[in-house]
């Protein structure tokens, strides 16, 4: 279920303290694939919300599509019902849906849902680290 993903695509979601898309993360998002392009804006979105959405509860760093199960496109639209999101070293389990543009760079619905957080035993059988 692991997923090989580009190294910019990695560094990218590593590397981002503010996830406001800037033309620096925009060159970066254009280099994907269409269907990465779309999964990782998703993830930056899913980061953006959860982080104002719970005042402060919060902190996301990165979101994985596909921890628990592969996400589902459809067109403009994915669906990720296995994802997990990091916060202040946690992990917690994550449904979320996302529709972008045609491009894949503007969100034009987002919805999600936070799961339990994942126990630190889980973490090696999930490929999930600090």
């Amino acid at each position: 279920m692991m997923k090989t993903w580009s190294l910019a695509a990695l560094a990218l979601l590593s590397a981002l303290p503010a996830h406001a898309l800037d033309a620096r993360i925009v060159r970066q998002l254009d280099a994907l694939a269409p269907d990465e392009r779309r999964e990782q804006r998703c993830d930056i979105e899913a980061m953006d919300r959860i982080k104002q959405d719970n005042k402060g509860e919060f902190k996301p760093d990165k979101v994985i599509a596909y921890t628990f199960g592969d996400p589902i496109e459809a067109g403009n639209a994915i669906r990720a019902p296995g994802a997990v999101f990091r916060s202040a070293g946690d992990w917690y389990r994550l449904r979320y849906k996302c529709e972008t543009g045609d491009e894949g760079l503007k969100v034009m619905s987002f919805d999600y849902k936070i799961g339990s957080k994942i126990p630190r035993e889980e973490w090696e059988k999930y490929y999930l680290y600090e």
